[in-house]
């Protein structure tokens, strides 16, 4: 499994700034909608499920918000980079500015966590988080995330 696999280029974006993490989920929840056809309610639903579960801010300005959703056909993802860092409960206590959502069939079992783990082994990567923060054009963040995972198997 590829980073590439999970993500379309068209669910690559860049946000000014996002007031709070329901806004964020709203955002996820609509891009899920107008690139992979997953209902946005449901999207928004199933990540604020999820997150009350515990925070999915995983340190180093990182979220990793992921759900299972009724009716989709594979692990799906998207990426966002927030121009502006905000406050998420991270477990780090930092604000996050770099954002991987994964959107998975509910009964999906392992391939859920290998997305998960491909995802997070990404984004533990310094030298990759540097180069995303480092730009802002969405076709260069995907061949950032596509290139530095291609040789990673989950």
């Amino acid at each position: 499994m590829q980073v590439s696999d999970l993500l379309r280029p068209e669910a690559v974006k860049v946000s000014g700034q996002m007031t709070s993490k329901k806004r964020l989920f709203q955002e996820l929840g609509e891009i899920a909608e107008s690139v992979y056809g997953i209902a946005a309610r449901d999207a928004t639903e199933a990540l604020q499920e999820r997150e009350n579960l515990g925070a999915t801010g995983v340190g180093h300005g990182v979220a990793l918000p992921h759900a299972r959703i009724t009716g989709i056909g594979a692990v799906h993802g998207i990426f966002m980079k927030l121009e502006r860092a905000m406050e998420f409960g991270a477990v780090d206590k930092q604000p996050i500015d770099l954002v991987f959502a994964l959107f998975a069939r509910r009964d999906s079992g392992v391939d859920h966590l290998k997305a998960l783990a491909l995802v997070s082994r990404t984004l533990r990567d310094s030298g990759v988080c540097g180069k995303l923060r480092a730009n802002s054009d969405p076709a260069k963040l995907y061949a950032i995330l596509t290139e530095d995972s291609s040789s990673q198997a989950a």
